[in-house]
């Protein structure tokens, strides 16, 4: 009895022992694999595959050690440029020296042996001066090459040799959830290094001005502040993924209240080598506007999900309307990848240049097209020139129709003579008013839009009455209508709107 007991508690040890190995074998974190890149260092700091959990630590310290003498610190002498607060501020760390003078700070990441270094526009913008520092304390005047200010990218060069280039990695490839680490030198305090994960993924912040600006940021909970703008985001494998540019705060203050953000790293290799090539970005087009597709324009449309971005203009002989794309079609995806926001195909189309070629996949009328785009560069001038509109037909005030749709939100109008010229359009009925927290609301309808055309079941009708669009919403209860609609300043989009049983 007591043989068997021992053989019984042997055979449980086996067990144990056999069942740990296995757990503590699966246990590898991180394995992507980097490709070396024309900037750039020649490998990252950790081999891919190479942890486990018992070296984790370890990784956070070989990553520290060998990518923070690849960070420098940034003073520049700027012209003062006063402007308001914004909730999303980038990083900036400055005193008054003159009445239109300051002197603010930054990070860079050196991307050359022989001096380039990849920082952020805002950090070098209107610079009368800038001056790098390296981790072994040499100072050195730079000079801006070039910057970028839809991406808020530039790059600044020193005059030294056999510098510490940093590996630049991939950051298409990044997950969220993985570790990554900030460096740089916020606060004014040099070589400062934090941890956190990526927090999500193709945020638009909207804190570039320019309406054609570039926003695909990478999320992070790594504590940035004011100071590490330009600095570097690194994954575990020492592979700078992403160049941090701002950070959220309270409105009150501009420093680190959670999240901070990175500008993609593969977005910044394409901008950082066309600015040493050519000292600008010669960026391609694709010449159109769109929004993003909720669920009551994927249902409008026919399609099974919300995906894509839909097309709500086209620049007059632009690329896209050369390539045959049309408002109110929905591009699913850019070179096979599938793309869900705006800032997606903003951020695909901003690597590449003007003349290169896109391949597109656009959902139309039910059907599926493929359709190839050359992208062209930004017309000096591409403004469509006023539409002259004649009516022959004029509507006294008695026969101007006004109906409430309680089921939808709003209510509605038909146009007069005037409003006709006012818009400029041939065809429509007015929006007089727009109910808070309706559904026409949710879907950012208001007052003083035009309804031109309403979508049902793939047929485009022109509404002119309150009698027509009436019976269109009585044949489509229970299913949607896309709406396309003008505003007083010639904009139009479409809508999808979900009719009520």
């Amino acid at each position: 009895m007591k043989n068997r007991s021992f053989l019984s508690v042997i055979a449980l040890l086996f067990i144990g022992a056999v069942f740990g190995a296995v757990l503590v074998s699966n246990f590898g974190l991180v394995k992507p694999a980097y490709a070396e890149r024309q900037i750039g260092g020649d490998k990252p700091v950790v081999s891919p595959g190479s942890m486990d959990l018992m070296s984790f630590n370890k990784a956070f310290v070989e990553v520290a050690e060998q990518v923070t003498p690849s960070i420098v610190q940034i003073r520049v002498v700027s012209t003062v440029k006063t402007k308001a607060e914004d909730p999303f501020r980038f990083f900036f760390r400055f005193r008054d020296d003159a009445p239109h003078n300051q002197q603010s700070g930054g990070s860079g990441v050196i991307i050359s042996k022989d001096g380039y270094i990849l920082t952020n526009n805002h950090v070098v913008e209107n610079a009368n001066s800038v001056e790098v520092t390296l981790f072994d304390k040499r100072a050195f005047e730079a000079q801006v090459i070039g910057t970028d200010p839809l991406t808020d990218l530039a790059v600044i060069k020193i005059d030294a040799e056999d510098l510490p280039a940093a590996y630049l990695g991939e950051s298409d490839k990044l997950k969220v959830g993985e570790w990554v680490m900030a460096i740089g030198n916020p606060l004014s305090l040099s070589s400062t290094v934090t941890a956190g994960i990526i927090s999500a993924k193709g945020r638009s912040l909207e804190i570039i001005e320019d309406r054609a600006g570039v926003e695909n940021f990478l999320q992070t909970d790594a504590a940035i502040n004011p100071g590490n703008s330009g600095g570097a985001l690194v994954n575990l494998e020492g592979a700078v993924i992403g160049i941090n540019t701002a950070i959220a705060t309270n409105g009150m203050s501009s420093s680190y209240i959670g999240y901070g953000f990175a500008i993609p790293i593969d977005l910044a290799k394409s901008v950082a080598e066309d600015l040493i090539a050519n000292g600008k970005v010669s960026r391609g087009y694709i010449g159109v506007s769109i929004t993003e597709v909720n669920a009551a324009t994927a249902k409008a449309i026919g399609l099974d999900k919300p995906t894509g971005v839909m097309v709500q203009d086209v620049l007059p002989d632009g690329a896209a309307a050369k390539a045959d794309i049309q408002p109110g079609d929905v591009i699913l995806k850019i070179d096979g990848k599938v793309v869900n926001m705006p800032n997606e195909l903003q951020s695909a189309v901003a690597r590449k240049r003007a003349g290169n070629k896109v391949n597109l996949e656009v959902f139309r009328d039910g059907d599926k097209l493929d359709k190839v785009v050359e992208l062209k560069a930004p017309d000096k001038e591409d403004e469509e020139p006023a539409t002259v509109v004649k009516r022959d037909k004029k509507k006294s005030k008695d026969e101007i129709a006004v109906k409430q749709f309680s089921d939808i939100g709003f209510t509605l109008r038909e146009m007069t003579d005037n409003d006709y010229k006012t818009y400029e359009v041939e065809t429509g009925i007015l929006i007089k008013s727009v109910e808070n927290y309706s559904k026409a609301y949710n879907q950012r309808l208001i007052a003083g839009l035009v309804i031109t055309e309403v979508k049902n079941d793939n047929n485009k009708i022109n509404v002119n009455s309150i009698e027509e669009f009436e019976k269109i919403v009585e044949d489509s209860k229970g299913s949607a209508i896309l709406l396309k609609v003008k505003d007083i300043q010639g904009n139009t989009r479409f809508v999808g709107l979900e009719i009520p049983d």
